[in-house]
């Protein structure tokens, strides 16, 4: 991978290696938060975008546990196809979930309400998610390590979803635009989608991602 740097002295590894570890635990630690607000504002307020982020929310959670399964064995490299197996499956089964919700409320012309809550979290996952992926990408490169490159790249795909969430519930509550919700939504399936393929075939979780 194009960007990672020759490995660093002994002493300078150890720091790159507890950084990364911090900053993933950080990461986990707030997608935890950030899925049980948006699962709890998305279920009050009936919206269905919301409740495709936390759900996705779960999904990073869920795949940077079976990433710390992979590498709990002495020979990750035998877990690694079974581990992408189960990434591609969780993205699978939230696009389906997603799509299916938002194609409901479409066709039932049931408008979301308004949630500040749900504006909160999302604004909040946008200051700070592309935060914690730049600096898990910085450590990786100098520490020479593709799975914390990958996995910063992952980080950054919830920047994109709490985007297309914020404007989805910005026009909703604003314009009174009852659709876009469910637009954003079906927009978040579709994110899913390809991230999920990627995964399937092998690619780096959220490849093509800048």
């Amino acid at each position: 991978m194009s960007g990672l740097q020759l490995s660093p002295a002994p002493a300078r590894r150890a720091v790159l290696t507890r950084r990364i570890r911090f900053l993933a635990a950080g990461t986990i630690t707030y997608n935890v938060i950030e899925a049980a607000v948006a699962l709890w504002a998305g279920g009050v307020a009936g919206s269905a975008a919301l409740i495709g982020f936390g759900l996705d929310s779960v999904i990073e959670v869920a795949s940077a546990v079976a990433l710390s399964w992979q590498f709990a064995s002495k020979d990750p490299e035998r877990r690694e196809h079974l581990t992408l197996r189960i990434i591609a499956l969780s993205f699978f089964a939230l696009a389906a979930f997603v799509s299916f919700d938002a194609v409901r409320a479409l066709f039932s012309g049931e408008p979301a309400e308004h949630s500040t809550p749900g504006l909160v979290i999302a604004a909040l996952s946008l200051a700070v998610m592309p935060v914690l992926s730049w600096l898990q990408r910085r450590a990786g490169r100098e520490l020479g390590s593709r799975t914390a490159v990958a996995d910063s790249k992952q980080t950054l795909l919830c920047t994109y979803l709490s985007a297309v969430l914020l404007v989805g519930l910005v026009v909703n509550s604003t314009l009174g635009w009852w659709w876009a919700d469910s637009v954003a939504a079906l927009a978040i399936a579709g994110i899913a989608v390809r991230e999920g393929t990627n995964a399937w075939r092998g690619d780096a979780c959220c490849a093509g991602c800048a």
